[in-house]
C-alpha cells in the first residue's frame, strides 16, 4: 500500500464522521438520534467512492442525513475530509463491505437509497455481486421505509438493462428511466450532480442512464 493510502487510512480513524466495520454496529437503529442528534430521515449512498454525490445531497438537502457506504477507506477519505472543512454536520460515511448492510439498519431506518456508477460486476459469474441483484434488493426492502426510492446512474448499459429487467421480474414500480439522463427532461439539479467518474465518462460521450424505483407497498 503506497504513502499517500496509509495516510489516509490513519487519517479517516480521527475522522468524527466516519464510521468503520464495527464502529459502526452501535447505531444501528439510531443514526439519526445517536449521530445526527435530530429525527430527521435518513438517505444511504451505497458504493459511494469518495463521496461527491454524498456530499453534494447534504448541502442541497439540509433538512435530512445522509450516509455514504463504501469499502475503500482512501475513497471515503475524501468526502469525509470535505464535509469536515465545510461544515457538512448531515454526513457521515460508513466503511463496510455492503453485503452486511443489514448489520447496521434496521427494518424502515432508510428513507431512500442511491447507486451511483457502482462495479457493473459484467461477467455473468458475477451477477450475484451487481448491487441489484436479488441478494441486495432483498436487503433494501428491509431497510427501506415503505414506498422508499431506490436511484441508480450508471454508465454501464449492461448493468442498467439488467436493472430494468430486475424491476420487471420483481413487479416493483419504475417512476422513472432513461438510457440517456443529460437528453432528458429528467436531468435536473440533483441528477446532474456529477462524480469523479461520472465526469470522465462525458467527456467520451458516453450516456448516462438512470432509473428510480420502489418496491410495491403490501395491502
Amino acid at each position: 500500500m503506497g504513502k499517500d493510502k496509509l495516510r489516509r487510512f490513519a487519517e479517516i480513524d480521527t475522522f468524527s464522521n466516519v464510521f468503520q466495520m464495527d464502529g459502526g454496529k452501535p447505531l444501528k437503529g439510531n443514526w439519526a438520534a445517536g449521530f445526527f442528534k435530530n429525527s430527521n430521515p435518513v438517505v444511504v449512498e451505497l458504493a459511494c467512492g469518495k463521496g461527491e454525490y454524498t456530499v453534494n445531497l447534504a448541502q442541497m438537502f439540509p433538512d435530512k442525513n445522509f450516509i455514504g457506504v463504501d469499502y475503500k477507506g482512501n475513497r471515503i477519505w475524501r468526502g469525509a475530509k470535505t464535509a469536515l472543512e465545510e461544515g457538512v454536520n448531515n454526513v457521515a460515511f460508513l466503511r463496510i463491505q455492503i453485503e452486511n448492510l443489514l448489520d447496521y439498519f434496521v427494518a424502515h431506518e432508510v428513507d431512500e437509497i442511491w447507486i451511483t456508477f457502482p462495479d457493473p460486476q459484467p461477467q455473468i459469474s458475477r451477477e450475484k455481486k451487481r448491487l441489484t441483484s436479488d441478494r441486495f434488493l432483498n436487503m433494501y426492502k428491509v431497510i427501506l421505509r415503505p414506498g422508499g426510492n431506490i436511484n441508480l446512474k450508471t454508465d454501464n448499459d449492461g448493468f442498467y438493462n439488467f436493472t430494468v429487467e430486475q424491476t420487471e421480474k420483481l413487479g416493483l414500480d419504475v417512476h422513472v428511466k432513461t438510457e440517456d439522463l443529460y437528453h432528458s427532461e429528467f436531468a435536473d439539479e440533483v441528477l446532474s450532480i456529477k462524480t469523479y467518474y461520472e465526469k470522465k465518462y462525458l467527456l467520451h460521450n458516453k450516456n448516462i442512464n438512470y432509473i428510480r424505483f420502489s418496491f410495491k407497498i403490501d395491502g
